[in-house]
């Protein structure tokens, strides 16, 4: 029953989410995951990356000293700290490190004069 309990559990990403200046930049480490069984979904104020890993090869419970790596489904949901344009958003995996680029949409303050009537 508790194994049964523990492929039922979605795994945990870690991640860094930090900011350039034209971007809010979320890297992850997910080796061992194709990228076919990524799925990141990207709103103005939030991101979430789903997916699953599956192992290459079939090895009995019984047959392990020591099993730490997680396998199976895993998700986070990050909320940003700023509004981004989820439109323009891009993700690249190299080397099991994935990395989301989400342009900052520009709310900077205008000034903007007026004349009187």
């Amino acid at each position: 029953m508790e194994k049964e309990l523990e492929r039922v559990t979605e795994g945990h990403l870690t991640i860094d989410v930090f900011q350039t200046e034209n971007d809010v930049v979320i890297q992850s480490t997910i080796a061992g995951a194709d990228t076919n069984d990524l799925d990141i979904s990207v709103t103005n104020d939030m991101v979430t990356i789903k997916g699953k890993r599956a192992p290459e090869q079939k090895i009995n419970s019984s047959d392990f000293y020591w099993q730490e790596l997680y396998w199976g489904p895993f998700s986070r949901s990050i909320i940003l700290p700023v509004d981004v344009d989820s439109g323009a958003a891009k993700a690249s995996m190299k080397n099991g490190l994935l990395t989301i680029r989400l342009p900052k949409m520009d709310k900077g303050v205008r000034t903007k004069k007026i004349r009187i009537s």
